[in-house]
């Protein structure tokens, strides 16, 4: 699944103004086989002091479910309008999703980090169950997830 996150999405200001300073980054996160449902999983930003930023995708578009991605509803507040037009199907086990967004240059060697919370039904909540750091050293490497997500790799 591929996902362009539009230049002018109120819920990510963060994203750049003009293609001249953004940069293509696409986010890659493989689930482990956990042989239940699929998961509900949110991708996020935040700054190098941990305070959010921005909402990039949300698997799984119930509403009633998302408190289940605790870190993800403290920081944004769970406002709908965070995830507005940027919502798709929950991710099966064993799966990938993998996401392409327009990011402004300023964030990449910043201190901002993308976010992975995860939530399966009948199982359990994973907050931060993957955290990858928005730099240029960690482009294409992926990171092992702590719960459900069996690695995140962001690359641009």
């Amino acid at each position: 699944m591929k996902f362009v996150l539009p230049v002018a999405a109120a819920t990510a200001a963060f994203v750049a103004p003009t293609m001249a300073s953004a940069r293509q980054v696409t986010i890659e996160t493989t689930m482990k086989a956990h042989g239940g449902n699929g998961a509900y999983a949110v991708i996020w930003v935040a700054d190098a002091a941990g305070k959010y930023k921005g909402t990039l995708w949300m698997a799984g578009d119930r509403a009633k479910y998302w408190r289940h991605l605790a870190d993800w509803q403290r920081a944004s507040g769970g406002r709908s309008t965070e995830v507005d037009g940027i919502t798709g199907a929950s991710i099966g086990s064993g799966r990938t999703l993998k996401i392409t967004v327009d990011l402004a240059d300023a964030l990449i060697d910043a201190g901002y980090v993308v976010h992975v919370d995860t939530s399966v039904e009948d199982g359990r909540d994973v907050s931060a169950d993957a955290l990858a750091p928005l730099s240029a050293g960690q482009s294409g490497k992926p990171v092992a997830g702590k719960g459900y997500v069996k690695s995140l790799k962001v690359t641009f």
